[in-house]
């Protein structure tokens, strides 16, 4: 008997029907030697500290850090997930082969690695490993199931961003909780969450310290065409006004002409970043809604797999090119034109290095409107589909028409751009300007379809002078954070760049919608409008992290690059958690250090939102009883112990010890002995008496 463990309810139903296994049972199906079951995502998840020892159970900053020596996994508490574990337990206890059916992704495979580990599955197991749902996608990914060992670096790198998120997430949160909070108020740190949140600071901060400055531009109108000094900015309004005074009385003269032409290749396939930066564009939605409703095409099987984050096509996919046209029939009118003639293969779109695991985002040769799709739905496939179908025209053609002219030694400048042939955007002929086009150079303006001019020529004109003010950043918005996110800070325009860096962008394009999320459900960040600002709590949390390892999204973006590596094969998964321990000992050791107390609590008005349920491991909830579970245990003014000579001084409910209390050090010192208001000086004197004894 063979067993298949796919993610979700509704995949299970999907394979059973193409494997022939049509019998409904409770939790699986059964028939033609096979059983389908399924998890509901994650059905485990790594033990909280308190499940290593009583020690960590209570949260004190002399427990800290907290690193277990060896990383263990459990069930997630909750009866439907340990009635379905049962389940999957039993079947693979029964079976001869177990085939992997999750979701073909990082943490698709941790998922079932991880209930397989639980169940302590010593049977052979393969790997079912596919891009699409449909029927046609799982026959042959079934024809076609490989070693499970092939995915073992998948494997491993999930695995080290999980402990990785553990060992930063927890040891930080109760850090900083337990050394700076008001009111018993969790601070919650994690790896991504907290550089994500470090970035809208930085942002909101330049905007509310930005001074704006006047600056002044001539311009001047001749035969319908405005022409732009070519010194841009005048900082002098005097200075400007003598350059009008100067150029009012004499003709402008064309000293040369010269028009380029060009081309503009179609916009670039979707990854799962870019789909929703553009849904954000365009239609508002949150980066969550927009992975939700393209989670919802890929498993209503009318799109492709979401989370990647290549925008390629692997080459193997072109001879499926035709077909997949033919079944958009809302779209016929436009794939016609691409049918009619041989397929384009080029570079822009298929390139074997630059897809991994899976391809961009597109349709499937599955009809759309055989599908029930929401209006949100067919929205998203509409976008997905457009830039599928554009993808394969030929490219936009432009002419460009650069003009200098002179007025009295002031040098002027006239640009236009005409389109000559559509190409690509005749798919866009009704929308909106697409992602990607071409902005006019600031100061400049776009003439579009000048008249004739000839070098020479020469004529009346029409200065102006204008008067401008500096404009601060703007706010990010989800599509733009993403964006920031993905470029690990940095700001982007180039398509061809922006890939280069998401090597090294923060967290996955699978998590960072759920990053956003958690630092709206943390209330760290609001929305106003389309914008995200930052709380008086988020700000206030940036700003006692002194730590820059902990807010930077350039170093977060270094450890994202080498948990790419890991899962290339590329580096060791010890190396990199190794790395975080060291880490996480320093950031203990530096937060113990400081004196300072910045007394964070959320804000009032926000205090009567519900408090959300935490969801992911490196944001642990405060526990149920904090005032008697959480000791208040403080660093001592740098008082070293007397007795070990390596500890210093903590501060607990009702003694003084040494925080090598953990490596045998037995220091004690009771508050009947030295109250615990007693000031430094005298307390450091009674430390060194105490020691002699």
């Amino acid at each position: 008997m063979i067993v298949c463990i796919t993610e979700k309810p509704s995949v299970a139903k999907d394979i059973a029907q193409i494997l022939g296994a049509g019998v409904k049972r409770d939790g699986f199906y059964e028939g033609n030697g096979y059983c389908v079951t399924w998890t509901f995502g994650h059905l485990c998840t790594l033990k909280e500290p308190n499940d290593y020892t009583d020690r960590w159970r209570a949260w004190s900053l002399g427990a800290l850090p907290m690193i277990p020596q060896r990383f263990g996994i459990k069930l997630i508490d909750d009866t439907g997930i340990k009635r379905q574990f049962q389940v999957i337990e039993t079947l693979i206890g029964q079976a001869d082969e177990v085939i992997n059916c999750g979701d073909a992704g990082q943490e698709g495979e941790l998922i079932q690695r991880w209930v397989m580990q639980k169940a302590q599955c010593t049977k052979p197991v393969k790997r079912l490993w596919i891009s699409s749902l449909t029927d046609e996608s799982i026959r042959e990914g079934f024809k076609q199931l490989r070693p499970e060992s092939d995915f073992n670096s998948l494997y491993h790198a999930g695995l080290s961003r999980a402990i990785g998120d553990w060992i930063l997430g927890m040891n930080a949160t109760r850090l900083y909780t337990l050394k700076y909070a008001h009111d018993r108020h969790v601070l919650s740190i994690g790896r991504v969450q907290t550089p994500t949140l470090a970035l809208i600071v930085a942002r909101q901060k330049e905007i509310a310290n930005f001074v704006p400055e006047d600056y002044w531009e001539i311009k001047t109108l001749y035969r319908t065409v405005t022409f732009n000094s070519t010194r841009g900015r005048y900082k002098n309004e005097a200075e400007a006004a003598e350059v009008i005074a100067k150029i009012g009385e004499y003709p402008l003269t064309v000293q040369t002409v010269t028009t380029k032409k060009g081309k503009e290749a179609p916009p670039r396939l979707f990854d799962l970043t870019s789909l929703q930066v553009e849904c954000n564009r365009r239609f508002g939605y949150s980066a969550e809604e927009t992975l939700r409703l393209i989670q919802s095409l890929y498993e209503k099987k009318v799109t492709t797999y979401p989370r990647v984050d290549t925008t390629y096509l692997s080459e193997d996919i072109y001879p499926k090119i035709p077909g997949i046209l033919q079944a958009m029939e809302p779209y016929s009118e436009l794939t016609a034109r691409v049918l009619g003639a041989k397929i384009p293969k080029t570079k822009k779109v298929f390139d074997n290095s630059k897809v991994t695991d899976h391809h961009a985002i597109i349709p499937t040769n599955v009809k759309p409107h055989t599908v029930p799709l929401s209006v949100e739905e067919k929205r998203v496939y509409d976008m997905v589909a457009r830039r599928f179908i554009a993808a394969f025209y030929p490219d936009c053609e432009f002419s460009q028409t650069t003009v200098m002219a002179d007025v009295n030694g002031v040098e002027f400048k006239a640009t236009g751009k005409q389109i000559l042939y559509n190409g690509w955007r005749d798919v866009y002929a009704k929308d909106k300007p697409t992602e990607g086009e071409d902005k006019p150079t600031e100061g400049d303006t776009d003439n579009g379809n000048m008249p004739p001019m000839v070098a020479g020529e020469s004529g009346p004109h029409e200065p102006s002078l204008l008067k401008k003010a500096t404009q601060p950043p703007k706010p990010y918005t989800e599509g733009t954070l993403l964006r920031a996110m993905e470029t690990a800070g940095k700001l982007v325009e180039e398509e061809d760049l922006r890939e280069a860096m998401k090597e090294n962008g923060i967290g996955r394009p699978s998590t960072r919608a759920a990053i956003i999320e958690t630092l709206f459900k943390r209330r760290y960040i609001r929305k106003e409008r389309k914008n995200l600002v930052a709380t008086t709590a988020g700000i206030a949390l940036i700003d006692t992290i002194k730590e820059e390892l902990l807010k930077s999204a350039k170093l977060t973006g270094l450890w994202e690059n080498k948990l790419r590596k890991i899962e290339r094969r590329e580096y060791d998964p010890a190396q990199f958690i190794a790395e975080l321990k060291t880490l996480i000992n320093d950031i203990v050791l530096n937060v113990l250090r400081d004196n300072t107390s910045s007394g964070i609590v959320i804000e009032e008005e926000e205090k009567t939102k519900p408090k959300a349920k935490a969801k992911d491991p490196d944001a642990p909830k405060t526990p149920r009883k904090p005032r008697a579970k959480v000791a208040p245990i403080t660093e001592v003014e740098q008082i070293k112990c007397p007795l070990c000579k390596k500890g210093h001084l903590l501060r607990g409910r009702t003694a003084y010890g040494c925080s090598e209390f953990r490596s045998g050090c037995t220091f004690l010192l009771p508050f009947s002995e030295c109250p615990a208001d007693m000031p430094p000086a005298e307390l450091a004197k009674k430390v060194k008496t105490k020691g002699k004894r």
